[in-house]
Formats: structure tokens, sequence, C-alpha cells
């Protein structure tokens, strides 16, 4: 449970990551604290962040994932295929999904 205190104070780093502004590594410390246990914060988090990435980006695809928030957590999960080979990014994956 965030108390009043808490949520201004982690809200006011995240609009500060989302505008590209500068944030301590401990903000960082204390808003990852919270957003490992309160998914609230993590979505939170994860827009803030996403934010910062789309102001030097933003097509149709980026506006119709926002609008359906199903953009990735991972700012460096994205598949480019000039660069990225397509059974490298399943690697991770379970034994059913990889390339056989």
């Amino acid at each position: 449970m965030l108390t009043t205190t808490s949520r201004l104070r982690i809200q006011e780093i995240l609009s500060r990551i989302a505008m590209g502004n500068g944030v301590t590594l401990e903000e960082r410390i204390y808003v990852n604290k919270y957003a490992s246990k309160n998914q609230n914060v993590s979505d939170w988090l994860r827009k803030a962040s996403h934010m910062q990435r789309k102001q030097h980006s933003s097509n149709q695809i980026d506006e119709l994932l926002d609008g359906l928030d199903l953009y990735s957590s991972d700012p460096h999960s994205t598949f480019n295929p000039d660069h990225d080979d397509l059974g490298e990014w399943f690697s991770g994956a379970p034994t059913w999904i990889r390339r056989s």
C-alpha cells in the first residue's frame, strides 16, 4: 500500500523520467523498490519509460500500441530484421517456440 507521500514522490520522479529530465540513482532505486512490489507503480514506470523513448520517434504503429497499451517494458526488446536473427530473438523462449 502506497502512502500519499510515497505516491506523490514516485509520480514526480516518473514525470521527470517521462520528460527525459535527470533522475538520480537513489530515485531510480526508490521507484524500482515500489515497482517490484506494486503493479500500479510498475505500470507507471513502464509508461514513463515508453514516453521517454517515444520523444525520439513516433508513427502510427506506436500510436496504436500506446492506445492498446501493448508496448514492451524492456526498451531493448524490439526486433530489428536488419540486425537481428529471428532464431536468436527467441533463444530465451521455451523449447516449443524455438526454431527446430
